[in-house]
């Protein structure tokens, strides 16, 4: 099980990485050469399927956002039937991303490096880094996810969803180019604001949903570029935890591919698995308990509610649990907004620093493991921009 310092050390320097990208941002802002060593030109063994004749910028490049949370048979599935379909494409994964929370707020199983090794592992050609979506609103980061779209000259972008009555019409028209928005509990044609769909959509469809609205909304043009898949039957996530938390993997053999298994009995084995339950507890105990009323309301995503919340219940007693600390966030509309704000507690960024990363993002591209080193030039010269290699 990994410790207390292992996970506030994750959280120590991805903060760094996280202003150090911020400094970029606002560089590039105002035209300066940022100060970062770009990946350096060399000779490369050639080595991939991709023919070294082939004109690079016909080659077809196939983003998916993916969590891999960890990687499972779903995602799999997905990438395979992408990477047919575009059988002469790259295919590119963005992996979230610092600070290792989820967009639900809570942290990973695994961390991106680990996830990253597992995509290449099935078949992945590049592995970039994507948004910090744990500390960001679900629009926030959906509109990050698109500005790294866009960044990356995405070809396609492949999705799972779910099947569910009244849904089709609504591909339909994101496959035809058009911005579907979500609105609350109905789901409208931002065209012409025809209401396709009435009610709530679950997280998989809504992604689809919102990342077009995003798309629509920084003038990319996405039609034709959706590859919709179907979600296969018999993944379970909360299996899959339970698996990994008892250390008992052979339980959910058929629900993840053989790669996975071994990176996560290796992480297990050296004790940085599973993260998913454990937090920076003394950070986020230490922000309730110290930052100031105009402090709380600063951060992001959090409320005047929540912050007045904390400040009453403290001054009775001060929080000495992140559960108590829980308990005192105010419900947003999203049921993973306490789990979100737990995170903006953990890691202490305001709403304006994130405005300023999302105005500015991605400052570069930053790719977490690739196939080979022929993939990677090609990558690197079909997208043409700065790319900073994890070592």
């Amino acid at each position: 099980m990994p410790s207390n310092d292992f996970v506030s050390s994750i959280i120590k320097k991805d903060r760094k990485t996280f202003f150090k990208d911020l400094a970029i941002i606002k560089k590039n802002k105002k035209g300066l050469s940022p100060n970062m060593d770009s990946f350096n030109e060399g000779n490369f063994n050639y080595t991939s399927e991709i023919p070294d004749n082939h004109n690079i910028t016909d080659i077809p490049l196939i983003a998916d956002f993916t969590e891999y949370n960890p990687l499972h048979n779903g995602h799999f599935h997905c990438m395979k039937l992408a990477k047919s379909k575009i059988s002469n494409g790259i295919f590119v994964a963005i992996v979230p991303g610092l600070f290792e929370r989820s967009g639900r707020g809570v942290p990973y199983t695994i961390d991106r490096y680990s996830r990253s090794e597992i995509a290449i592992n099935v078949g992945a050609d590049i592995v970039v880094e994507g948004p910090p979506m744990g500390v960001m609103g679900s629009g926030q980061y959906s509109l990050c996810l698109a500005l790294m779209f866009k960044s990356l000259n995405t070809d396609y972008i492949p999705r799972g969803y779910k099947s569910v009555d009244g849904y089709d019409i609504i591909l339909d028209r994101i496959s035809s180019g058009v911005g579907v928005s979500p609105k609350p509990y109905k789901i409208v044609d931002m065209s012409n604001k025809e209401i396709l769909l009435n009610g709530k959509l679950e997280e998989d469809n809504y992604v689809i949903v919102s990342l077009s609205k995003s798309l629509t909304n920084i003038n990319f043009n996405f039609k034709n570029k959706f590859i919709f898949i179907e979600r296969i039957k018999g993944v379970s996530g909360t299996l899959i935890r339970q698996a990994i938390n008892s250390n008992n993997l052979n339980n959910v053999n058929d629900m993840l591919p053989p790669e996975s298994i071994a990176i996560l009995k290796r992480e297990i084995r050296e004790g940085r698995a599973p993260l998913h339950n454990i937090r920076y507890d003394e950070e986020i105990i230490n922000s309730a308990n110290k930052l100031s009323f105009d402090e709380l309301t600063s951060l992001n995503l959090l409320n005047e509610n929540t912050a007045n919340n904390i400040i009453n219940i403290r001054e009775n007693k001060p929080f000495t649990t992140v559960e108590e600390v829980g308990s005192s966030i105010s419900q947003g509309f999203s049921s993973h907004f306490k789990h979100r704000v737990l995170s903006v507690l953990e890691t202490k960024l305001n709403n304006d620093i994130i405005s300023n990363y999302i105005e500015g993002y991605p400052s570069h591209i930053r790719v977490l493991n690739y196939k080979n080193e022929h993939v990677l030039n090609v990558f690197k010269d079909k997208i043409n921009r700065r790319i900073e290699l994890c070592q």
